[in-house]
C-alpha cells in the first residue's frame, strides 16, 4: 500500500531527496524554501540513510560543496530562492562545463533584487537561457503539483547522471508553500563506493589497481581543446532537445486558442478553461513540462490549427519568446502575466483572452 501524506511542497522536496537516495543536501535559508533545509534538519536522514545535510555558510559555499560532492560521483543537491540561485550561477557553470550531475531547485520569488518574498514566475530567463557564463544549459523542471515536485526530485537525479548535467526544478512560491496529498514512493538505498566506481568512471573516487585517478576541472587554457570541448556539451544538449523533452495538452482537440503556461500558472488556467468553455469559448492548454528542452513541435505543430495562443506567465512576459520562436509567426501570440508577488485570477486570464486574441 502506497503511503500518503498531506505535505508542502518544500517538504515534499525535501522528502523525495531523502527516499531517492541522495548523498548530501547543501543549502542556506532563503524565503520562500527555507522549509527544504528545516524538513531536512527535523527528519535527521543521516539517521535514516546516511544523507549529509549541511546548512552552509552562504549560497556560494554550498554550489560549491555540490561541485565538490558530484565530482565523486555522489548523488548531491542543493535548494535556494531567486536571489540565492544568482549567487550560485558561477557554480552551475562550473558543472555544467565541467559535466557533474547535481539537483539545483528555485523555489522563485519576485525581483529584480530582492523584490519580495511573494511568488513569481521570474526566473525563466535564468533558468532556461544559461544564468552563468558560457555556452551551457541545464535540463529545468517546471512542476504544478506538490507531487509533481517529489516526483521530480528522483527524475532529476536519474537525468543529471544520464547526461552528466545540473538539472534544475524550477518551482516557486505557491507550490513551495500550498499543500497536498503526496504519494510517497519506497526509499532507494545510497549508491556504495564500489557501485560509484562501476556507474561514475569519471569520478575522483581515487586511484585504484585498475585505473588512473580522474580529474575534474571547467578550465582548459588550450583554444582548441575548449573548443572541442564546448562542442562535444553541444551535441549533449541537441540530444536532450532530442529525447527529454515533456509537456502536457489539455482540452486541445477542438481549441480554438490555447494557452501556454507552466508551473502554478498552468494550474490557474485550467480553471481558466472551465470557465471559458461554459462561456463556449474553445480553449485549451499546452503545458510545458521541460522548460529546456522546450516542446516547441506541438507547440508549432498546434499554431496551423488554432486562432490565437496567450501565454500566461507571473513575469512581464519571459517564455512568450520561445512560443513566438516555435510558431514562427503563423498565429498571433500574446502574454499576460502579473508581477510583484500578485497571482493571476482565472477570470482575469479568461479576460485577457477575449480583449487580446479574441478581440484584439
Amino acid at each position: 500500500m502506497k503511503e500518503l501524506r498531506l505535505m508542502k511542497g518544500n517538504e515534499a522536496i525535501a522528502e523525495a531527496a531523502i527516499r531517492a537516495g541522495a548523498d548530501g543536501y547543501f543549502g542556506y535559508p532563503i524565503t520562500p524554501q527555507s522549509e527544504v533545509l528545516e524538513y531536512l534538519m527535523a527528519q535527521k536522514p543521516h539517521e535514516r540513510t546516511g544523507m549529509v545535510v549541511l546548512q552552509a555558510e552562504s549560497e556560494v559555499a554550498a554550489i560549491n560543496m555540490v561541485y565538490g560532492g558530484a565530482s565523486c560521483g555522489k548523488k548531491v543537491m542543493t535548494s535556494s530562492s531567486s536571489p540565492g540561485i544568482s549567487l550560485k550561477m558561477e557554480g552551475i557553470s562550473y558543472m555544467a562545463g565541467a559535466e557533474l550531475p547535481g539537483l539545483i531547485v528555485n523555489v522563485t520569488r519576485g525581483g529584480p533584487g530582492l523584490g519580495t518574498i511573494q511568488p513569481s514566475q521570474s526566473d525563466y530567463f535564468q533558468a532556461t537561457k544559461g544564468g552563468g557564463h558560457g555556452d551551457y544549459r541545464l535540463i529545468v523542471l517546471a512542476p504544478a503539483s506538490v507531487q509533481e515536485t517529489y516526483d521530480f526530485v528522483k527524475l532529476s537525479f536519474d537525468l543529471a547522471f544520464k547526461y552528466r548535467n545540473p538539472v534544475m526544478i524550477l518551482t516557486d512560491g505557491i507550490i513551495g508553500q500550498m499543500m497536498e496529498k503526496v504519494e510517497l514512493g519506497d526509499q532507494i538505498p545510497r549508491s556504495t563506493r564500489e557501485e560509484i566506481i562501476k556507474a561514475c568512471p569519471w569520478a575522483t573516487t581515487g586511484k585504484t589497481p585498475d585505473r588512473q585517478r580522474s580529474v575534474i576541472t571547467s578550465l582548459d587554457l588550450d583554444s582548441n581543446k575548449q573548443e572541442k570541448h564546448v562542442l562535444k556539451l553541444g551535441a549533449k544538449y541537441d540530444k536532450m532537445e532530442q529525447d527529454e523533452v515533456r509537456f502536457e495538452k489539455i482540452n486541445c482537440d477542438d481549441a480554438e486558442y490555447i494557452f501556454v503556461a507552466f508551473g502554478s500558472s498552468a494550474r490557474i488556467c485550467q480553471k481558466s478553461i472551465e470557465i471559458g468553455r461554459a462561456k463556449g469559448i474553445k480553449v485549451g492548454l499546452i503545458r510545458p513540462i521541460t522548460l529546456f528542452p522546450f516542446p516547441k513541435k506541438p507547440i508549432a505543430e498546434i499554431a496551423n490549427k488554432v486562432k490565437g495562443i496567450l501565454t500566461v506567465e507571473m513575469n512581464l512576459g519571459q517564455m512568450i519568446e520561445d512560443v513566438r520562436l516555435a510558431v514562427n509567426g503563423k498565429v498571433k501570440v500574446e502574454h499576460y502575466g502579473r508581477t510583484g508577488g500578485i497571482i493571476p485570477t482565472p477570470e482575469e486570464v479568461l479576460i485577457a483572452l477575449e480583449q487580446k486574441i479574441i478581440g484584439g
